[in-house]
């Protein structure tokens, strides 16, 4: 939890600075882009947060991959987590920089868990349908998890709709349990 903390501050800095300098927008690209960036490459995340590797490598190869392609700002946030010993955060920190630079743009955030990736076909599906439904704009993360076997919870804001199958076995259990029959025997 203290990572989390601390991730938020680093994303309300940096979106603060942003803001002040009229790139708010782009910085928000940025940390999209490293978000997916180290979502895609396992490796690239174990290096950020082993402790073995040296500053200056780490540094060498966030500044390879992300130097040409963002904002000064979002390169300034970069070394400071390096400085400071804190390069582990960094997809933290980009995660927590979308979440508020979206309610602050009024974009809701739903979240979608399910037992497989979405492909991107269902992904614009489901974000269609929850637009309608909600009636604004609305940003889908999509989280993977293997334990809810499949179907799918969705959530957002403070409503959720679980139709997953592990939430569909665990009604039929307590049915069970509740039937009079089956309990006298």
């Amino acid at each position: 939890m203290v990572g989390t903390r601390a991730a938020l501050r680093y994303a309300k800095a940096t979106l603060n600075l942003a803001r002040e300098k009229g790139f708010a927008k782009e910085v928000n690209n940025d940390m999209k882009l490293i978000q997916s960036t180290i979502e895609e490459n396992p490796e690239l995340e174990i290096m950020l947060k082993s402790p073995v590797i040296k500053a200056k490598a780490k540094r060498a190869v966030l500044t390879e991959i992300f130097e040409k392609k963002v904002n000064g700002i979002t390169m300034g946030l970069l070394n400071l987590l390096i400085e400071n010993k804190r390069p582990a955060l960094l997809i933290l920190v980009a995660k927590e920089y979308i979440i508020i630079y979206d309610f602050l743009q009024g974009v809701e955030v739903a979240q979608i868990t399910s037992a497989i990736p979405l492909d991107k076909e269902l992904e614009m599906e489901i974000l269609k349908k929850v637009q309608e439904s909600v009636g604004k704009e609305i940003t889908l993360n999509n989280i993977v998890d293997p334990s809810i076997i499949g179907g799918f919870i969705l959530r957002v804001g403070d409503k959720q709709y679980d139709s997953s199958i592990k939430n569909r076995l665990s009604d039929l259990l307590s049915q069970f349990e509740d039937n009079e029959y089956v309990s006298k025997i």
